[in-house]
């Protein structure tokens, strides 16, 4: 860190050393805190980093008072800006990065579960975890150089296991659990399909055990990012990826989409189109056209019917407490897909074509 003002080497390091910490602590395999303890320490570390970042730059990132002129103070030391705040100054207007959503993710998510030990909720939040770190590692790299980084101190972790549990399996064997889960799916669903499969808001990959490779100085694992592939070796996994997705279970309300919200996402992906209808504009997908498009797909059955959790679960999940609906993401994917082009709306409404 020569060369380095004192503020910018002091955040570093603090930076540096929180992160370390977060790994060690949510590595060991007798931690049952290993959420709590990592997203705590990673807020700091990305805070300090921010601090780093700023210092660099010739900003102090402490809070002014009202007037404006001077910095305020708590017990004598200046107030420095907590990472919400970081976020706003460091992304201004770019309310659709990955990296930044991620991050209000987790500030969000920390003041849920630091009183709490909620380890029921870590194999569902490990790839958002999992990119906070990589994120952290990549803008020390982009802003300080690779000498400063922590990847060459971190292996791969040992104490992996094949879990399928998801949130609603959870908020089933602790209640105490509900309020996290419900906020990490309301956050889930707010993002928009290219975010949330964005490699920077939550890594996702996959293991494929393999024989023994004939070279003896042959790395045991090798990790290849995939947005970094060539479209003929995405072609060829393709198959892979598909096969070692899982079903989820068909449990309601957690993963699932009201019918308002499924109108509302499929709206705002397709454009926001609007229809003259009676003589005033309206949204061109409303609940009408909802009602038809499960007909035409035959994802459910009618209302009457004796039957109601006969669905097509990969888009639809009958919700036998409360007697109604949920809908998946793919369901609004297959819409936005296929709604894409006018031909496929004209054929629901036959009149207005």
């Amino acid at each position: 860190m020569k060369g380095l003002p004192r503020n910018v080497k002091e955040s570093l390091q603090k930076a540096r050393d929180s992160a370390l910490l977060g790994v060690e602590v949510y590595n060991k395999p007798a931690v049952t805190f290993k959420s709590g303890g990592y997203i705590t320490l990673m807020v700091i570390a990305w805070t300090s980093l921010f601090h780093a970042i700023f210092f660099r730059r010739r900003i102090r990132p402490y809070y002014r008072k009202k007037n404006g002129r001077w910095f305020e103070k708590i017990e004598g030391d200046y107030r420095h800006w907590e990472l919400d705040e970081c976020l706003r100054q460091y992304y201004g207007n770019d309310t659709q990065n990955p990296v930044s959503l991620n991050l209000e993710f987790f500030r969000i998510l920390r003041n849920k579960i630091e009183h709490r030990s909620l380890p029921e909720i870590d194999s569902s939040i490990f790839g958002e975890c999992q990119a906070l770190l990589l994120n952290f590692d990549n803008m020390m790299e982009k802003e300080f150089g690779p000498k400063h980084c922590i990847r060459q101190l971190l292996s791969f972790a040992l104490q992996i296991y094949p879990s399928s549990e998801n949130l609603a399996e959870a908020v089933k064997k602790n209640p105490t659990v509900k309020s996290a889960a419900q906020f990490i799916h309301k956050y889930r669903s707010s993002l928009s399909a290219d975010i949330y499969q964005s490699g920077q808001y939550a890594f996702k990959a996959f293991l494929i055990q393999v024989a023994n490779h004939p070279s003896q100085d042959a790395l045991a694992i090798q990790f290849f990012n995939y947005d970094k592939l060539t479209p003929e070796q995405k072609k060829i996994i393709a198959p892979l990826v598909a096969m070692v997705k899982y079903k989820q279970p068909s449990v309601a309300n957690v993963d699932t989409l009201s019918a308002g919200e499924v109108v509302k996402r499929v709206q705002k992906e397709l454009g926001n189109l609007k229809v003259q209808r009676g003589g005033i504009q309206r949204d061109k997908f409303t609940f009408d056209w909802h009602v038809r498009c499960w007909k035409k797909f035959k994802v459910r059955p009618d209302k009457k019917s004796q039957n109601p959790e006969h669905t097509d679960t990969k888009y639809c999940i009958y919700d036998v407490r409360h007697q109604d609906y949920g809908y998946t993401q793919a369901w609004v994917d297959l819409l936005v897909k296929t709604f894409g082009e006018e031909k496929a709306y004209n054929e629901l409404y036959p009149k207005r074509a």
